[in-house]
């Protein structure tokens, strides 16, 4: 395999290339894994002759489980779907997911009798009926963030005066600390913040994350090896773009950001997804992988701590998984947004402080949103070996050029301050964890671990599924989230925006209050009958 993605390579501004993509565009309707990877491989429409590969239930986890709740109509498949092979004893569904009406997908511009606007003011009549796709089949394929869109309909519900809590956002509920946000103020008097500065980010910033990574993990990396982002999903893009090429497996480990998958598709890749369930505090192990890699594995992605399940590797299991990648050549994709909120015995370990030899083949990302109370200031970071950087800023060139200057500003005021702030807001998480552990212990059919890190609980739901509820019987995750919402007014995401039914997230980035009260409806409300 290429060192790193040739349509994003190193001596040409790059161009995402999505030429194929289709090839991992699937539409099987989720199922429910056993231990290590399941995949699907099969035929996809419009690509006939190839051998794309897929992952399992997720493909389409997020749009049935966004749809049960009413946030969106979802998405369609298409005759093609019908005629897909897959092999003994891969799971499919024998129909595709609810989704838009193909008809509408292929409607023709203009007015319904098929006359050209353009034509018609000359008189004449439409000559050749265009029968492609109004939206292109890469982004029609992609499932809207379901967490947003459940934090989105919560307080659009509050805001028509009803009394709902939210579980659902994943940020932090304090302001900004103000030293940050009187850096951003002065920045905007700032002649310099008003033109363009370089897209790989401000040179004082790179060096200021160069230092703040030393500081916090003791990992020495150069300034020059740093892209500043457009928050930290933009370096999740890019990480994926600048090194999977059409048709890479990259592993996947369940529960998984929701983010991820689509990531990984739009950049040509297929995600291979390996569950860890709460019987294994959410964490895979080297078996589980090694059982997922084939000979079209090109990388890992790790987030620890955990989106959404709160779990954290620690230094023995992290060291296991980086010799294990670096024996098979496989890249890391590491996620360590989380870095500063770990509780209890749990500590936050780089796996570039433990495996060394990993720094030519991972890529770190980062940012400020998590650890500093900044998600709408959006400002985030890769760091990496140089020509994956290059490719990577070269593309960032194009998509957006430079991230913000006042946020930039904002974001150096941070990573170079102490970190007071951030141990004050810990403080606050810990106690809320605890509470919402203790909280949720007490509704029948949930079984909680104990989240390390981040600020989400991740329990396991399965024994609050298949009863009836107020007459309603929820047999997913994603119809019991609907359900609580619908009868008690609390918004939580299901599971099957993160991977496998049967699990739900709540995040306690909110008050003591809320966190007593959203959980006490939901017990109310399972405790009936």
């Amino acid at each position: 395999m290429p060192r790193f993605s040739p349509e994003r390579g190193e001596g040409r501004p790059a161009a995402l290339s999505l030429t194929s993509w289709s090839a991992s565009c699937w539409l099987f309707r989720p199922c429910t894994f056993g231990a290590g990877a399941r995949e699907i491989r099969g035929t996809p429409a419009g690509q006939e002759g190839l051998e794309p590969t897929t992952a399992g239930f997720r493909d389409r986890c997020a749009t049935n489980c966004a749809t049960a709740l009413g946030l969106h109509s979802g998405h369609g498949g298409t005759e093609h779907d019908k005629d897909r092979t897959a092999p003994p004893g891969a799971f499919r569904s024998s129909e595709p997911v609810l989704g838009p009406d193909e008809s509408n997908r292929t409607s023709l511009p203009g007015p319904s009798d098929n006359t050209c606007v353009r034509a018609s003011h000359r008189g004449g009549t439409l000559a050749r009926v265009n029968t492609l796709p109004r939206v292109s089949t890469r982004l029609a394929a992609i499932a809207p963030s379901a967490t947003l869109a459940v934090d989105a309909r919560a307080k659009a519900l509050k805001a028509a005066g009803r009394p709902v809590i939210g579980f659902g956002a994943g940020e932090p509920d304090f302001p900004t600390p103000d030293y940050i946000v009187q850096a951003a103020i002065a920045a905007c008097s700032t002649p310099a913040n008003h033109r363009y500065t370089p897209a790989q980010g401000k040179p004082v910033l790179r060096e200021a994350i160069a230092a703040k990574t030393l500081r916090d993990t003791g990992v020495e990396v150069a300034a020059s090896d740093i892209l500043v982002t457009n928050g930290g999903k933009q370096a999740v893009f890019q990480a994926f773009a600048a090194i999977v090429d059409e048709g890479d497996d990259v592993i996947l480990p369940a529960p998984y950001w929701t983010t991820y998958p689509e990531a990984i598709r739009l950049a040509g890749g297929v995600p291979v997804e390996v569950f860890a369930g709460s019987e294994q505090d959410y964490k895979v192990t080297v078996e589980q992988l090694e059982a997922a890699r084939t000979e079209r594995t090109k990388a890992l992605l790790l987030c620890s701590p955990s989106n959404p399940t709160g779990s954290v590797h620690s230094r023995a299991e992290l060291e296991e998984i980086g010799r294990w990648a670096l024996e098979n050549g496989v890249w890391v994709i590491t996620d360590e947004i989380y870095e500063h909120l770990v509780y209890d015995d749990a500590e936050f370990v780089s796996i570039l402080k433990v495996v060394p030899d990993l720094m030519d083949t991972t890529i770190v990302l980062n940012g400020v949103a998590k650890t500093y109370a900044m998600t709408g200031w959006r400002v985030g970071w890769m760091f990496g070996p140089t020509d994956v950087i290059r490719a990577a800023s070269n593309f960032q060139s194009h998509l957006t050029s430079n991230v913000n200057n006042v946020a930039q500003d904002a974001a150096l005021a941070a990573v170079s301050g102490d970190l007071t702030a951030v141990a004050e807001m810990r403080t606050a998480f810990d106690r809320r964890r605890r509470l919402i552990v203790d909280e949720l212990s007490k509704v029948p059919g949930f079984e909680v671990p104990v989240p390390k890190g981040a600020f989400y609980a991740y329990p396991n739901v399965e024994g609050a599924l298949g009863r009836e509820i107020r007459g309603r019987v929820a047999t997913t995750s994603a119809e019991l989230a609907a359900i609580i919402l619908d009868e008690v007014e609390v918004a939580v995401v299901p599971g099957e925006a993160f991977g496998p039914s049967g699990y739900l997230r709540l995040s306690y980035a909110t008050s003591d209050e809320d966190i007593v009260e959203g959980v006490g409806r939901i017990r109310a409300l399972l405790t009936e009958g």
